[in-house]
């Protein structure tokens, strides 16, 4: 699913209109509609008890206008109040002529204190995706008395103030909304973490826009939902065996951090491997064979940490770094595989793919040089501070993205930039944020559970790079939405996201 910008929302809204030959009021009653069922489903008339309508002056306003209308009909107790303004747009008046002589309407004077209902529902539609400068005077000031309220507040289209998809100043007025209510596609304002106390839980409605546009339409961002997924992942031949789906080699562990390697081992098995060899320091060695007897283990001379690169010619992919630790010698064993990852081998013609997580990315960061070595479509996993130890620090997360799209494009290679909508950036410049997971897959050892099913899914012959690692995060994703449902958020280990791998892949089967 593509990201638009404002700009091209803007067009794909007229697109609709020539496309189907219909008028911008007959679109807008669409939005109206589909906000309305929405807003029926999530608030009853008694638990809403007063809805109050905020309308800007443009089409926002002209949303919020229907939209009350409509709530009106269903009986719910609505009132209006409009913001101050020399003129509205068509929509605008369109829609104040429709509204029933017996809903109250009041016009905003910011020298006064707006009258917030008592545990009541503030639907938010002054300004929407056509804003382009931050909220001054009257606007402002009711943003901020809204804020000061503490009202449960729904926003149309988008929480007024907030840009679709660049930053504004840390002191604009934004309204804090609980819930964005939007139409067609995603805002990319809605999936960056600095946007999170504006937009609170979004929901995107289908109103029928224009098919054809998006399709057409040039996008660097895309949305990853469970319709993009479908079938990604090829069914099994039914004469397959263990040499069909790839040997892989997990380079992972140190004193201490043994469980870093087991969890991604784990991972590796469930995510699909045909055969998988961990080369782990001494000490641990009999944590790994008791649990994971399905993969081949391999020990280090050292016993507390990796010093040695094995022969990789039997391997089609290796992740590297799950608990590794930061010794010195480790830095060595990662030059090495670097530097050897570009030789042809006999059952790998190419270049070997490779999966870097934790200590791996924390070693190029403090030896940036090793960024040259880095194979054609290797593939990197940081969460924003190992990302920061690459590339030095984001003035914001719309900056952060920027130096994420240049770093693939340099190196090119892929990088996972882990979060809420874990980002997956292409060396052709696309980003591709997630739709699955939850905050109870914020503890230890997830994101080694992710590096064991990436190293499973780029070992595959079937699988394109960017198919591997999409594949990857989205169904690591939907692991943790599967476990839980079951442990519940807070009770959620990384070894339930382990278990639920097999069944969160089996849903992605072709066919």
């Amino acid at each position: 699913m593509k990201i638009l910008s404002a700009a091209q929302t803007r067009a794909l809204d007229h697109a609709t209109l020539q496309e189907q030959g219909i008028t911008s009021v007959e679109l807008m009653e669409r939005a109206a509609q589909a906000f309305t069922e929405w807003f029926l489903g999530q608030f009853a008339a008694a638990a809403a008890r007063e809805v109050l309508v905020l309308c800007g002056p443009g089409n926002n306003g002209g949303d919020g206008l229907a939209v009350a209308r409509l709530l009106h009909a269903a009986h719910y107790a609505v009132r209006v109040a409009l913001l101050p303004a020399d003129k509205q747009s068509a929509d605008w008046q369109h829609n104040r002529q429709r509204l029933p002589a017996a809903v109250p309407v009041s016009t905003i004077k910011t020298n006064h204190a707006l009258h917030i209902p008592e545990k009541g529902v503030v639907i938010d539609a002054l300004f929407g995706t056509g804003l382009s400068r931050p909220l001054a005077s009257s606007a402002a000031a009711v943003v901020q008395q809204l804020n000061q309220a503490n009202a449960r507040v729904v926003a149309i289209d988008l929480p007024s103030g907030l840009f679709a998809d660049a930053p504004q100043a840390a002191d604009s007025a934004v309204v804090h909304a609980r819930h964005t209510v939007s139409f067609g596609l995603p805002k990319l304002a809605f999936l960056l973490p600095q946007n999170a106390a504006f937009v609170g839980e979004w929901k995107v409605l289908d109103i029928g826009l224009s098919p054809a546009f998006v399709a057409n339409a040039a996008g660097r961002w895309h949305y990853t939902d469970a319709a993009t997924m479908a079938g990604a992942l090829p069914a099994r031949p039914k004469f397959s065996h263990k040499g069909t789906f790839g040997h892989a080699l997990l380079l992972a562990g140190s004193r201490g951090k043994m469980g870093a390697a087991v969890l991604a081992a784990g991972a590796c098995l469930r995510g699909g491997v045909g055969l998988l060899t961990a080369h782990i320091p001494g000490c641990g060695y009999d944590i790994f064979q008791i649990s994971q007897p399905e993969a081949m283990c391999l020990t280090d001379a050292q016993a507390d940490f990796i010093s040695e690169l094995p022969e990789l010619k039997p391997y089609q992919a290796v992740g590297i770094g799950p608990g590794l630790g930061q010794a010195e010698a480790g830095v060595a064993v990662l030059r090495q595989l670097l530097e050897q990852a570009t030789r042809p081998a006999e059952k790998r013609p190419g270049t070997l793919p490779l999966v870097l997580d934790a200590d791996a990315l924390n070693m190029l960061g403090q030896h940036r040089e090793l960024l040259a070595l880095l194979p054609e479509n290797a593939v990197l996993t940081p969460h924003p501070k190992e990302f920061e130890r690459l590339t030095g620090p984001a003035r914001d997360d719309y900056h952060r993205l920027d130096l994420l799209r240049d770093f693939t494009q340099r190196h090119r290679c892929l990088v996972l930039l882990k979060g809420a909508y874990s980002c997956l950036a292409t060396p052709t410049g696309e980003l591709h944020f997630n739709s699955t997971g939850n905050a109870g897959m914020a503890t230890g050892g997830s994101g080694d559970v992710l590096t064991g099913l990436m190293l499973a899914l780029r070992a595959h012959a079937q699988l394109s790079p960017f198919g591997a690692a999409r594949l990857a995060v989205y169904a690591h994703g939907r692991a943790g939405d599967l476990a839980a449902a079951e442990t519940g958020q807070a009770g959620l280990v990384a070894g339930d996201i382990v278990r639920f791998v097999g069944p969160a892949l089996q849903e992605l089967v072709r066919g």
